[in-house]
Order: C-alpha cells, then sequence, then structure tokens
C-alpha cells in the first residue's frame, strides 16, 4: 500500500505540467504529486471547486502565482481535506479600491490586444522579460521552456485567467485561519509578486515559514528547481 501523501500542485497563468517538472521529479519518493488544471474556468471559486471534485480526501497543497490564489480559496472552502500549504511567488490581496481594479482591467486588455495582433507566441516573448529574473534571461534553455509553455496556451485560456485575476477575493481575514503547516516561498526578484507581500502572508499564517530565494525572478519552481525542491521536501517534512 503506498504510504505517501499526495501532492497537488497548481500552476499559475499560463503555466501547466513544466512549471512544476522540477518538483514533480524531485519529490516523487516523499510523496505522490500531480499537477491540476483549470481548462477554461475563468473565476477563483470554480477552480477551487474543479481542484476538490478531482482530490483525494487528503492533501498537500501548493500552488503558484494564480495558483496561489487557488489554494488559498480551496482552503478556504476546505480547510479539513488540507493537510499542508505551500504559497509559492503569488498574494493575498484583493484591490485597493476601483481605481486599482480599472488599472488592472486596462493592463488586462493590453495583455489581450498584444494577443491579437502577435499571438501567444509573441505575447508569451514579451511577458517572460517580466516574469523571469535578470540572469535566468541569459539562460537560453529556460526562457525557449518558458515561452513554449506560454505560447501552447490558447488565448482563451489568457482571457479566462486573467479575469479570474480581476474579480478575486481579498484573502486577508483568512490567513490567519490557516492552522497547517504552510510555506511561503517568494523569488527575490520576483517583480510582480514582491517579497514583502510573501512577509505579510507569513505574518498572518500561524504556521508559516518564509523561504526567499536568490537568483529568481517570479518563475522560481523553473528558475531555481533544487533550491524550491529542497524547502518543499522540509516543509512536506515539517
Amino acid at each position: 500500500m503506498d504510504e505517501r501523501p499526495h501532492l497537488l500542485l497548481l500552476p499559475g497563468m499560463l503555466c501547466d505540467e513544466a512549471s512544476w517538472r522540477a518538483q514533480v521529479e524531485g519529490l516523487a519518493d516523499v510523496c505522490r504529486p500531480r499537477v491540476m488544471s483549470y481548462g477554461l474556468l475563468d473565476d477563483l471559486g470554480g477552480m477551487a471547486e474543479a481542484v476538490l471534485a478531482a482530490a483525494p480526501e487528503r492533501f498537500a497543497l501548493a500552488g503558484h502565482s494564480m495558483g496561489g490564489r487557488v489554494a488559498q480559496e480551496v482552503y478556504r472552502r476546505a480547510p479539513g481535506r488540507v493537510d499542508r500549504l505551500a504559497l509559492l511567488a503569488t498574494d493575498y490581496r484583493g484591490h485597493l479600491d476601483a481605481a486599482a481594479r480599472a488599472a488592472e482591467e486596462g493592463r488586462r486588455e493590453a495583455m489581450m490586444a498584444k494577443v491579437a495582433s502577435e499571438g501567444m507566441d509573441g505575447f508569451a516573448r514579451m511577458w517572460v522579460r517580466q516574469i523571469l529574473a535578470h540572469d535566468s534571461l541569459a539562460d537560453e534553455a529556460l526562457v525557449a521552456e518558458v515561452v513554449a509553455m506560454m505560447a501552447r496556451q490558447p488565448a482563451e485560456r489568457l482571457a479566462a485567467q486573467t479575469y479570474a485575476g480581476l474579480t478575486r477575493p481579498d484573502y486577508a481575514d483568512m490567513l490567519p485561519k490557516v492552522l497547517r503547516p504552510t510555506l511561503v516561498l517568494a523569488g527575490a526578484e520576483d517583480a510582480l509578486r514582491p517579497v514583502e507581500v510573501h512577509r505579510q502572508m507569513a505574518a498572518r499564517i500561524p504556521q508559516s515559514r518564509l523561504v526567499v530565494v536568490d537568483g529568481a525572478g517570479h518563475m522560481v519552481a523553473m528558475e531555481r528547481p533544487q533550491a524550491v525542491t529542497g524547502a518543499m521536501r522540509d516543509w512536506l517534512a515539517a
């Protein structure tokens, strides 16, 4: 009988199994990892319900970026099923005000216009410069892998996932209720989800451990796979 715990891995926007490949391979001896998918769902609640419907009764849960928000929603809906939680390169905040929401909606429209004019490949080649650390951009193989992963996603998925982000809830009041061993992990050079946001999350979660990975941007699990896998191994053993 396989007694390894289940580990559900939730990818970020325009990410798939490739974003968690190193962790799936590096943690298979201590858990049963599985990368989840959201299809074309366009709200975090629906994504969370899809994850729960496909999940075993109890599991460890790790989410990257948008997947970290989905992980928070999964915990909010079914805290008794989540044995431990990992939040990587993500955020917990809703919109500060109507102006902030309008500004984000404008950025979403610009993204979709970029896709309409240059396709998903053109968008991916632009977006990769914002999500990798400076030194990571010199790694041609990594850049090609990230671009290929994003470019193979349909434009409809970008539209759905950016809408999910636009309509996201705020989890500030939920985080103190997370009573499980929690890893909060940030890339030191993440311009999209800065380290300070992760410090705030860790301060709100009672059983949290904050890890900051040097030399990594937003795609921290792909940029520094050994460091992230090691931190997750420690978290699974906690």
